[in-house]
């Protein structure tokens, strides 16, 4: 859904099939208060002459957020722990993936994560600075308890579009996620690797394959070192 606020209401909309039909959806933000606001989404059958309401929701801040997950399904909701706070990050990207080309440059910058839903999804911030300009960068992890799996979700600041997720699992300590992607107009393989995890550092790379998987490019390397004098961020 797409959208944006103005005059302190947002509205997003998009069309979907309901029912075997095309229709409009729209979602709604309004009555915004430091401590309350409103949420509503309405479905149109006629071009959006009019506007059927079906979801409402009203949110208040709570004065309070000490609350406990009653049970742990899984050790696997916990895996991205170790990552939990602030890190120095150097970074490494091939500019011209899977061309033929060895250009790399080079980034100093410094990583954030959050911990969200009591471990179940985590949000990770990246800004860095190298001779190739500014960049920012973010990251959903999400876990899903039916499969176990994670999938990692990737948006730059420049256009703020979720990319299509990769998807995998941590096994004996590495974490590997995998998607099909475009890249130049033909379908690659890409894969994200997540290795040599220590209590202050670790080391996220990123490869291409376009033969299916038979052999890997790596096009992206980061190695994070846990900032010095930030021991509470890892139990935040």
């Amino acid at each position: 859904m797409i959208g944006e606020f103005k005059n302190g209401r947002g509205e997003f909309f998009d069309q979907e099939e309901f029912n075997s039909r095309m229709i409009l959806v729209r979602n709604g933000f309004s009555d915004i208060t430091p401590n309350s606001s409103r949420f509503e989404q309405a479905f149109s059958d006629d071009g959006g002459k009019t506007w059927e309401t079906n979801w409402v929701m009203t949110f208040k801040r709570q004065e309070s957020s000490e609350q406990q997950t009653a049970s742990e399904p899984d050790r696997a909701q916990h895996d991205f722990d170790f990552h939990i706070g602030t890190w120095k990050t150097h970074l490494r990207r091939r500019l011209h993936p899977l061309t033929g080309s060895n250009t790399w440059v080079e980034y100093e910058g410094t990583t954030v994560v959050r911990k969200v839903w009591d471990g179940r999804a985590n949000l990770v911030e990246l800004t860095a600075d190298g001779p190739a300009g500014h960049f920012e960068g973010l990251n959903l992890r999400l876990y899903n308890p039916n499969s176990h799996q994670w999938s990692v979700n990737f948006a730059n600041a420049n256009d703020g579009i979720l990319t299509q997720p990769t998807i995998g699992e941590f096994k004996n300590g590495r974490g590997e996620f995998f998607d099909e992607e475009t890249l130049n107009g033909r379908a690659i393989l890409v894969r994200f690797v997540i290795s040599d995890i220590t209590p202050n550092s670790c080391r996220f790379e990123q490869s291409f394959s376009d033969d299916g998987g038979k052999t890997w490019e790596v096009n992206w390397i980061a190695t994070d070192t846990r900032e010095e004098n930030r021991e509470s961020d890892k139990s935040s």
